[in-house]
């Protein structure tokens, strides 16, 4: 069956392994904020979405985006209707540009920082998930299923917290800043769900 997220995922696979082979095109498209910001090359702000640092990184978002993609998906056409693919392909790609968003402030006179993947658009889609079945699992590392109204707060304060230290390569504020989206996004669309949300959760307390 052709859905949005497979689509998605068919234009991810396939811009990524074009951009593994080609320098050329993975700097054209990666998130430089200086190039953005100076440059106004606006289209890095989406584009770097569709490419990532390798085989594992994209594997790992696309497992991800798969898991809980088709969910969603499935929730936004039935309470949106006509609406559901275009709402949710606004999600997906609304998750990637305001994801990318704190990075650009942060470093838009920063020549050499540069960030990629669709991590930020897979938060959104796995937050906008916790919101239509909290108690859906979430599983880490494929193992320990832990509550997403559990897991989604824990998971906030980790990406804030590393996202204050930045000892690492992962953009965390990437990560922060998607999940908010994603939650931000859906309930803007429909308030409403923020009522199935509580009524999901007391429901089994």
């Amino acid at each position: 069956m052709m859905t949005i997220t497979n689509i998605l995922i068919g234009i991810t696979l396939a811009w990524s392994l074009l951009a593994f082979n080609n320098e050329e095109l993975m700097r054209k498209c990666i998130l430089n904020p200086y190039m953005v910001h100076h440059r106004k090359q606006w289209w890095r702000m989406l584009s770097s979405g569709f490419i990532h640092a390798d085989f594992l990184h994209l594997l790992f978002n696309l497992l991800a985006f798969y898991s809980f993609g088709m969910a969603v998906e499935a929730y936004y056409t039935v309470i949106f209707e006509e609406k559901g693919a275009f709402f949710y392909l606004l999600l997906y790609l609304g998750g990637i540009f305001i994801a990318n968003a704190p990075s650009l402030a942060k470093h838009r006179d920063n020549h050499y920082y540069n960030s990629l993947g669709a991590s930020g658009a897979v938060s959104a889609i796995i937050f906008s998930a916790i919101l239509f079945n909290p108690w859906g699992n979430i599983y880490i590392f494929g193992l320990i299923g832990i509550p997403g109204i559990v897991m989604g707060p824990l998971y906030l304060y980790a990406e804030y917290k590393m996202g204050q230290q930045g000892q690492s390569n992962i953009n965390h504020d990437a990560h922060l800043w998607g999940a908010i989206f994603g939650l931000a996004f859906t309930i803007g669309l429909s308030p409403k769900i923020l009522l199935y949300f509580f009524d999901k959760i007391t429901s089994v307390i």
